[in-house]
């Protein structure tokens, strides 16, 4: 695609220019009102841990809806097999290679009992939040952010959000009763928390709370909302009342508690937790036809990364969570980073669609931006997904390949390339490990290796994640894998 050769500065100028915009999207130049954007991402959600994915154990009925309504994506990935990669691409729009952000790391707060954040996000960096609110939009985060603490230059209100709401932190949602929630530059407490395995007040159900108040006091102005909820991720830790569907549904074995709190009955409340997501779903989606604004907002679901490879608290095999696919979370085999994706856009997308469209996390920015006629940031790596959206793939731009390039879990890269997929693992001790390749039209598992057989594709992808990468800012610091 192309990019705009311009400063953060000069383009975030021009993008306030509403009638340069909208000569640039021809599609949305007749409307009087720009859409709302609603982006909902899960934590540690599995591809096949969803109804409408086929998911049998699991009960998810309105985000299956949202399939229903709109269109779901079965080759659509996550931009890292992490949180902060994933959310560091997904809000910038460039891939493993050129991201500032390739793995977990955490910044010490010095106060007791204060979490400090991840590394944060340089102030260079464009983010989508800043590409919608220079085109009028409101703008409010709402869950986990995981790119820099309160007041950085990473934080959300330094990144393009008017408001945040939830876990600024990712150690800090390790725990989803929480003595405070972070609100805009302040620290919320909520008495009656102590983090122990239950207590007061649920965080997510606050956060979800939060995201409804923000979509009700929208008014005439569009908005983007972002909800990275912290949800089906670990600890295993739901209300009582929202457990009682599943408990006596399965044989359990208990977890007993180590890098996170003890559960009695873990596949119980490892479904109600997914099952309370949805619910939040379908609170925003009732709101949204409260507030009249339902055929007006685009709605997409989707994941950071798969899931949680911590078999002893999240049954994933119990759970099919990744059905054929090899690996989980941290790997870039298939199930650590091939996440569910569904959008719905009522009039515009057609209900009950599905597609084999590859697409990716850094996509969304360039979708968003070509929805309300802006320009791309300079260095965005993604392919708007709109054309697709609006069932016309004949004009959708195709990716000569998908790159990952990760830091953590002893260091791997990858690329899709049309069916073949190459992985390398072991980089940090093995730099020259050898690439693996698979045929993903005949071999969704990652099972058989055929590198030896087919030497000229393996060539190109080994050229491709030679040359397709820049190091890191922050390569010079020691990359820790606790806090994802």
């Amino acid at each position: 695609m192309r990019h705009v050769s311009s400063s953060r500065r000069q383009f975030l100028r021009a993008a306030s220019s509403t009638a340069a915009l909208m000569a640039c999207s021809p599609l949305l130049a007749a409307k009087k009102r720009l859409p709302n954007i609603v982006l909902i991402m899960a934590d540690d959600l599995g591809w096949r841990e969803l109804g409408c994915y086929g998911q049998k154990h699991i009960r998810t009925p309105h985000i299956d809806q949202l399939a229903a309504e709109g269109m779901r994506f079965e080759q659509f990935y996550a931009g890292a097999a992490v949180c902060a990669p994933s959310r560091c691409i997904l809000m910038t729009g460039k891939h493993g290679g050129h991201a500032f952000v390739r793995d977990n790391y955490e910044v010490k707060n010095p106060a007791k009992g204060i979490f400090g954040g991840q590394f944060p996000l340089p102030a260079g960096e464009t983010t989508m939040a800043e590409v919608l609110r220079a085109k009028g939009y409101a703008t409010g985060c709402f869950g986990k952010w995981g790119l820099g603490g309160p007041g950085t230059e990473g934080g959300p209100l330094s990144q393009g959000f008017d408001t945040f709401y939830g876990f600024n932190c990712q150690r800090h949602a390790h725990n989803l009763y929480p003595r405070y929630l972070v609100h805009d530059l302040k620290n919320e407490p909520l008495p009656g928390n102590t983090r122990g395995q239950t207590g007061q007040t649920y965080g997510p159900q606050r956060i979800a709370d939060e995201m409804l108040e923000f979509v009700r006091k929208s008014g005439d102005r569009p908005f983007f909302l972002y909800y990275p909820t912290v949800i089906p991720h670990l600890a295993l830790q739901v209300p009582d009342e929202e457990m009682k569907p599943y408990l006596g549904a399965w044989k359990e074995t208990p977890y007993k508690g180590r890098s996170y709190q003890k559960h009695d009955t873990p596949k119980a409340c490892y479904a109600a937790m997914i099952t309370f997501l949805d619910k939040q779903v379908g609170r925003l989606m009732a709101t949204l036809r409260k507030q009249g604004v339902d055929r007006d907002t685009l709605v997409i679901f989707t994941s950071d990364n798969g899931t949680t490879h911590l078999k002893a608290q999240v049954d994933y095999t119990f759970f099919e969570s990744v059905g054929p696919l090899r690996g989980l979370k941290g790997s870039l085999y298939e199930g650590g980073i091939r996440v569910p994706m569904v959008a719905r856009w009522p009039g515009r997308i057609s209900a009950g669609s599905v597609t084999d469209q590859l697409g990716i996390g850094y996509d969304f920015l360039a979708t968003f931006a070509e929805i309300v006629g802006a320009p791309s940031p300079a260095g965005c790596d993604g392919a708007s997904l709109l054309p697709t959206l609006l069932g016309k793939p004949v004009e959708q731009t195709q990716h000569q390949y998908l790159f990952w390039d990760f830091a953590g879990y002893g260091g791997q890269l990858a690329v899709r390339m049309g069916k073949w997929k190459g992985i390398r693992r072991g980089l940090r001790k093995k730099p020259a490990a050898p690439l693996e390749l698979y045929d993903l039209a005949t071999d969704i598992g990652e099972q058989d290796n055929v590198a030896a057989k087919h030497p000229e594709v393996a060539a190109r992808i080994a050229e491709i994640m030679r040359t397709a990468r820049t190091e890191p800012a922050i390569a010079r610091y020691r990359f820790g894998e606790y806090g994802g």
